[in-house]
């Protein structure tokens, strides 16, 4: 019997007894990393909206929010993992193990998709885009509300909460989302209907759920890298300090979401272990396992967590209270002789402004 025999035989193959040392070490450091990232998305998120309490959801909250809840998921299942593992929960193993450890992974998938959408939007922006539009990608993933004089908090809740309003591409990110819970929720359903005597075999529907998601994981990052690199290129042309350090966020994020996806999700191909985490032989599989498991879940979501809160952590800039006095002033510059410009530089400028005005991070 080997340093860990007394664990592995209570648990092989069918998650019964508690889990080996290693792993339990790796799924705690997990977990408080996990906990680190997620209190520092809902600390900034409370600091950001008391920072600006006019706006509403704008992309950096939906964002920070986004981030603190998927890690808090991914705490709750590590935790899960390891008590439930020692009580020896029959359901744990048959669909709600599986559960716990998906639903993180969604929601950091549709993260960046969501990240990905207001990329799309800004390659594909068109010149003759009104400023309203402009302003509306830079500022708001829902529409943002501002007060108005005689506006009463109660009109202002409404506004938050009601008429939101979305763009096509992040209506599609919704729709991938729902639809990858159901998948998740169909492919439960099976595992739990597999403990039975059937043909359906539960490990493999695991390993097949998790080579599909492998590669969509692939995908997302070689398509955010793609875009992130168009996007660089088109930032690149505009001079201006501002724009200047958000192309540098911009290849940074693409870069690194580039190599942590497609590192986790060959990882996840190769070894399968997030989904046989009970299965183990030698003493040897038990540390490889162990090993396996802590690069897996800290390549693939606490460094791409832990980077986006990192590049989004500037607070945003307060907005411009304006007052009766400005609408004077413009007025008394409207009889001035209008000066001759040169259209080319006037399409240049307002390129520049949209470009400084469409922050992509």
């Amino acid at each position: 019997m080997g340093r860990y025999g007394l664990f592995r035989d209570d648990a092989h193959g069918d998650g019964g007894g508690c889990l080996p040392l290693p792993i339990i070490a790796a799924e705690t450091a997990l977990a408080v990393i996990d906990a680190a990232i997620a209190a520092a998305a809902f600390v900034q998120l409370a600091r950001i909206h008391r920072h600006n309490q006019q706006h509403g959801w704008t992309r950096q909250k939906i964002f920070h929010f986004m981030i603190g809840l998927c890690n808090t998921v991914f705490l709750a299942y590590f935790i899960s993992t390891i008590i439930a593992t020692c009580q020896r929960w029959v359901c744990w193993v048959h669909g709600c193990g599986f559960v716990l450890m998906a639903s993180p992974q969604i929601l950091l998938l549709a993260s960046f998709l969501l990240l990905l959408s207001f990329w799309v939007d800004l390659c594909h922006q068109t010149n003759d885009e009104d400023e309203d539009d402009v302003r509306s990608n830079h500022e708001t993933l829902l529409d943002k509300t501002k007060s108005k004089p005689g506006t009463r908090p109660t009109d202002i809740r409404r506004k938050c909460f009601s008429g939101i309003q979305l763009g096509s591409r992040q209506k599609f990110v919704i729709l991938v989302l729902v639809l990858s819970f159901a998948v998740m929720l169909t492919f439960a359903i099976l595992i739990w209907l597999g403990r039975g005597e059937n043909p359906i075999d539960s490990s493999v529907l695991k390993k097949v759920y998790l080579d599909v998601f492998s590669v969509v994981v692939l995908v997302l990052g070689g398509a955010l890298a793609c875009y992130g690199a168009l996007l660089f290129s088109k930032m690149s042309k505009v001079r201006s300090e501002t724009v200047s350090t958000e192309k540098w966020k911009v290849a940074s994020l693409a870069a690194v979401s580039l190599i942590c996806f497609s590192s986790s999700a060959i990882l996840a191909l190769v070894t399968n272990v997030p989904v046989l985490l009970y299965w183990y032989s030698t003493d040897a599989d038990i540390i490889n396992n162990a090993v396996i498991l802590f690069l897996y879940y800290l390549i693939g979501s606490s460094v791409p967590s832990g980077f986006v809160l990192w590049v989004m952590r500037d607070m945003p800039q307060r907005p411009i209270i304006e007052r009766p006095t400005q609408s004077r002033v413009v007025t008394l510059f409207r009889d001035r002789p209008p000066t001759t410009q040169d259209p080319q530089w006037r399409t240049a400028v307002t390129s520049s402004n949209k470009a400084l005005k469409s922050s992509p991070i």
